[in-house]
């Protein structure tokens, strides 16, 4: 507990401005508790509950990471980051999945995600990888 307040304390004065995540998960339960989890830890948070409705938002340049659910209704993850990459966009991509498939995680990787996680992820885990997702980005958001 002591380790998780210095880290938030640590990433907050790291960061001069919080990260912005994007969390797009058709699932509401999992969008509040990845929601609350995040602003716990310092990031400014969005939710959607689709590719779509992300992708008409105003936060797309802003976004500094994006948690995405593999499997969605219309525009999957994977359909999200492809499109996202053929438009220029280098934000870095963690999915999450209730259904982990060997095969859609390495399509996911090849594709340049930084991590593909099992629901439900230990909260450490999904910490450690947006980290590493931060830190490989520079924290920046957009393009």
């Amino acid at each position: 507990m002591l380790r998780q307040a210095l880290g938030t304390r640590v990433r907050k004065a790291f960061l001069s401005t919080p990260s912005v995540i994007s969390v797009i998960d058709d699932d509401a339960s999992v969008r509040a508790a990845t929601n609350n989890l995040l602003r716990s830890h310092g990031y400014t948070v969005h939710t959607f509950a689709s590719a779509e409705e992300f992708l008409r938002s105003a936060y797309v340049n802003g976004t500094s990471c994006v948690i995405t659910d593999v499997q969605m209704p219309v525009l999957s993850g994977l359909d999200l980051l492809t499109f996202m990459r053929a438009q220029g966009y280098r934000v870095p991509f963690i999915f999450i999945t209730a259904f982990p498939d060997e095969s859609v995680r390495d399509r996911a990787l090849k594709a340049g995600a930084i991590a593909f996680l099992a629901k439900p992820f230990a909260a450490p885990t999904l910490i450690k990888c947006l980290d590493t997702a931060l830190q490989r980005h520079g924290g920046e958001a957009g393009q």
